[in-house]
């Protein structure tokens, strides 16, 4: 039995594909996969990769135990030759990609997975489940981070979202420049520190809320950040900053007009005496809500349901597409969608950000005819190559796994993010920050 097996975390017509290519003969062809977003979702004037650490993890676990097989049986879901195939499937070709807190792009080769037809159509909603996903919290947590600037965020959206999709999001948020998150699970499983004290129920709980103060300070010291507009909040501040003293750590405001009332909470504070008195804002913010608080005597954010949703876009829009093919003479050929709105461009491709002065200036995509003609670095040296090996001859890189992983990505993130273009970090819809510029491999 496979205790943690993915492998039903797919489409049917995953399976019923393989059926048809095992019946005809095709499932052994070697083809060459691609994962990218035709567009930007929400006018994004970029996107953030996220979720290759979680992918990776996946995959290996991506194994058909006695549990599953049995289920694909008694639903008749694909044919006794199907389930004996299944049976011993492991992933055994190559996957490359931009790693984890990567930028990118329109038509960027995010994921291109190399191996059978077999073994490489059915990893394809495992892949687009977890990269589109995490990539659109991500996107959104970064567009917050840059708005926030150099105060921290915490994000705190556990409540907003599915209890697997909350560590996820925690995850991809953290990966981008949020500094803490409130769910247990994530910072046990992926190593981020988590926060939290209270909320409103502590204080209703209590006779008075000075009563609720002393308790929580008697708890966690006068460090701690109190939540003071359960009531009235001038009232609040007099009472923390009496309760505690002038060297509380913090004040969490939760709702009003918060630029008003932040600089009203500041004044009070500073008049108390408590001039090192952090003050927090929660309260459904967004990235916007974050820029117009700029100007505000606020020194830390609470994040809730705008990052776990994506903001307002919960997708990134990504797809999985055949790009090459081996052919019957065992030759080898590109293939494209050319649907309407849909078209994809065939072709194994390889992938640069050209660069002036340490600017991205545009998303250089090779493409090739063949599959052994390969651009490479030394071709560009102007720009800089996107693409690392994840997987090879089915060896998961474990770099990318784990709290390693997600260390390194956010670490990479933050380097990328400095050669985006001022107009990227405009928080208005409006087209990619660069062009995607396609060209043949010489």
């Amino acid at each position: 039995m496979t205790e943690h097996s993915t492998a039903l975390h797919t489409d049917r017509y995953e399976l019923t594909m393989l059926e048809a290519a095992l019946r005809d003969g095709t499932a052994g062809r070697r083809c060459v996969f691609e994962l990218f977003a035709r567009r930007l979702s929400g006018g994004r004037r970029f996107g953030v990769v996220a979720g290759t650490g979680r992918l990776l993890t996946l995959i290996r676990d991506f194994r058909f135990g006695e549990s599953e097989l049995r289920y694909l049986r008694d639903e008749k879901v694909v044919d006794a030759a199907t389930v004996a195939f299944l049976e011993d499937y492991r992933f055994s070709g190559s996957i490359t990609g931009y790693r984890e807190g990567e930028l990118f792009f329109p038509g960027s080769p995010i994921l291109t997975v190399e191996g059978t037809f077999a073994e490489a159509v059915i990893l394809e909603t495992l892949a687009l489940s977890v990269l589109n996903h995490d990539s659109a919290v991500a996107t959104a947590a970064a567009r917050m981070s840059i708005a926030a600037g150099d105060r921290p965020l915490a994000e705190m959206g556990s409540r907003r979202a599915g209890e697997q999709s909350a560590v996820a999001a925690a995850r991809a948020a953290y990966v981008v420049g949020f500094g803490a998150t409130s769910n247990l699970e994530a910072g046990r499983v992926w190593g981020i520190p988590t926060m939290g004290t209270a909320a409103h129920a502590f204080t209703l709980l209590h006779d008075t809320e000075e009563q609720a103060f002393r308790s929580q300070i008697e708890a966690l010291g006068v460090g701690t950040t109190l939540l003071i507009d359960t009531y009235d909040i001038p009232r609040g501040v007099e009472t923390a900053v009496r309760v505690a003293g002038p060297s509380l750590g913090g004040v969490r405001i939760d709702s009003g007009d918060l630029p008003i009332v932040a600089a009203e909470v500041r004044a009070q504070l500073d008049a108390l005496g408590a001039t090192s008195t952090r003050i927090t804002v929660t309260s459904d913010l967004d990235e916007y809500a974050i820029a117009a608080l700029a100007a505000s005597p606020v020194d830390a954010y609470g994040v809730g349901t705008s990052v776990v949703t994506g903001s307002g876009t919960p997708t990134a829009g990504m797809v999985y597409k055949l790009v090459a093919r081996q052919s019957s003479d065992e030759g080898w050929v590109a293939v494209a969608k050319t649907s309407t709105d849909k078209a994809s461009k065939g072709g194994r491709k390889s992938a640069f950000r050209t660069l002036d002065g340490g600017t991205a200036t545009s998303e250089l995509i090779a493409v090739a005819d063949g599959f052994e003609q390969i651009a490479t670095g030394a071709q560009h040296p102007d720009a800089r190559p996107l693409q690392v090996p994840l997987v090879v001859a089915g060896d998961i890189d474990t770099a990318h796994e784990g709290p390693v992983g997600v260390s390194a990505a956010r670490a990479h993130h933050a380097r990328v993010r400095e050669e985006l273009p001022v107009q990227a970090l405009a928080l208005s819809r409006s087209d990619p920050a660069i062009p995607t510029v396609y060209a043949d491999v010489a």
